[in-house]
């Protein structure tokens, strides 16, 4: 009876692995318009080899450790090993459904069941099996979206890593520019009320108009202004780098007190010349391809839906019987059924998931060509702003040397008599402005430094990403 069962299916079962066969899913890769070549020049002054470890090749030890501490207290970065843990527990679920269900039953029951029999005692033991033979690809299609979302989600804490990196070294070379910026804010201040303090003594002996020596106090008040308007600015960008990396900010304050002021500059990157080679290395985009993964498989395993499914079941069992002194072995067996579910009528549900599924399957292309896009963007704009600041550098120097040369000529000149307050504060300003400005553009160069880091992807390697997640989880577990 039972070949005879298996001979009818046999049929069928021909019928749907060729429908197996056939390719349910659309393309996972899809192509991205990309240029050949970066439209912005290169930078060219030196090579990384390894961007994931640049930080530590900066020469800066402090940040390499600020960064450490930040990326350990992250919400972003915890949140996304959180998400890591979560997909690969859903990978494993996806990936037993492609295996069978055994299950195991132990009993032991002792009574009378009849009148005028001894009591008997029963010991049973059975195993059953259960297992949907994945004809037409509908659970490894499943376990393949699993997978993709995992790698996705490996990728995503790389993204988040390098995130964090990125804003704690933007606000350290912030910090760094503003404690400079405070000592020439200082510097101007204490210049200006020297000034303030002779021309006051010229004014009181009937040198100098006393209208004179109030625009020079005015002029000593600004000073002192706004260097604690920037002692106020370098206080709030340190209790902010206090919040991202969770250090006291007695230690961290020691800490920056014991670094170089100007010690905070930036190693410089390579990049490859071809666009698809560099917006291949970042995280975000590797994350969009296994999106298309996803949304590809989702699309398979709804068409999957659709045809019939088969399943097979099994079980042994073997009970012992005792009663009155006499033991009773009994043991069974089944094989099957052999049963197939053929999806007759849903009211079109079934259809229209397909159709959701292709839908989202197509937004989701579209989004990762628009993040490919947006990737080579964000490359060239770093290339162009460390450009730009380049050619502004020589220019800036000279314009610096410039004004601080007029000014030491004009306070000598003031102090002589030969040249006015207002000449004075105007060789001031200028020179104040020019140094400042110099300040800024080596802040903006990092700045461009650290974008360009962050658009090459901070040296992501699927590889590396999946075994430093699994560390990652490791130690915080």
């Amino acid at each position: 009876m039972m070949l005879h069962s298996l001979r009818n299916f046999t049929p069928l079962v021909a019928a749907l692995l060729l429908s197996g066969c056939a390719s349910l899913m659309p393309p996972t890769q899809v192509d991205s318009s990309v240029a050949a070549a970066w439209s912005a020049p290169l930078p060219h002054q030196g090579t990384v080899t390894q961007l994931a470890q640049w930080w530590q090749q900066q020469g800066d030890p402090l940040l390499a450790e600020l960064i450490t501490a930040a990326q350990a207290v992250s919400p972003s970065v915890s949140q996304s090993l959180a998400r890591i843990e979560a997909a690969r527990a859903n990978q494993a679920l996806a990936r037993s459904a492609l295996l069978p269900n055994i299950s195991a039953q132990v009993g032991v029951s002792r009574g009378v069941s009849q009148p005028a029999i001894p009591v008997a005692t029963t010991s049973q033991l059975g195993v059953q099996a259960s297992w949907e033979l994945d004809v037409v690809g509908a659970n490894r299609a499943v376990s393949n979206a699993a997978m993709a979302n995992l790698e996705g989600s490996q990728a995503q804490w790389h993204d988040a890593r390098v995130s964090v990196a990125a804003e704690v070294a933007n606000l350290y070379y912030s910090l760094s520019t503003c404690t400079q910026q405070l000592a020439l804010a200082q510097r101007d201040a204490a210049s200006r009320a020297e000034t303030a303090r002779l021309t006051e003594i010229n004014a009181k002996v009937g040198f100098l108009a006393p209208s004179l020596a109030a625009m020079a106090r005015a002029s000593a008040a600004d000073g002192k202004s706004r260097a604690t308007q920037q002692s106020a600015q370098c206080d709030i960008e340190t209790k902010s780098l206090v919040a991202l990396t969770a250090i006291p900010e007695p230690e961290l304050r020691k800490k920056l007190a014991s670094k170089p002021v100007d010690s905070a500059g930036v190693a410089p990157i390579s990049v490859a010349n071809v666009p698809a080679q560099t917006i291949s290395q970042r995280p975000d985009i590797y994350a969009a391809e296994r999106d298309v993964v996803v949304a590809s498989a989702q699309v398979g395993s709804a068409k999957a839906q659709r045809f019939p499914r088969l399943s097979l079941n099994g079980s042994i069992g073997s009970m012992r019987v005792s009663s009155g002194g006499v033991d009773q072995d009994v043991s069974t067996w089944s094989f099957g059924p052999l049963a197939v579910s053929v999806p007759l009528f849903d009211g079109g549900q079934r259809v229209a998931a397909v159709k959701s599924a292709e839908a989202n399957y197509a937004a989701t292309v579209v989004a990762y060509r628009g993040k490919v896009r947006n990737a080579v963007r964000e490359v060239e704009e770093a290339l162009v702003n460390l450009q730009s600041t380049e050619a502004r550098a020589e220019d800036t120097k000279v314009s610096t040397q410039g004004y601080a040369e007029s000014l030491a000529a004009t306070q000598s000149r003031f102090g002589q008599g030969l040249a006015s307050l207002v000449e004075l504060e105007d060789a001031r300003r200028n020179a104040l402005a020019s140094e400042s400005a110099q300040l800024g553009l080596r802040l903006e160069r990092n700045r461009a430094w650290v974008a360009l880091y962050r658009a090459l992807g901070g040296g992501f390697e699927p590889g590396a990403a999946a075994a430093a997640t699994t560390t990652a989880n490791a130690s915080t577990y």
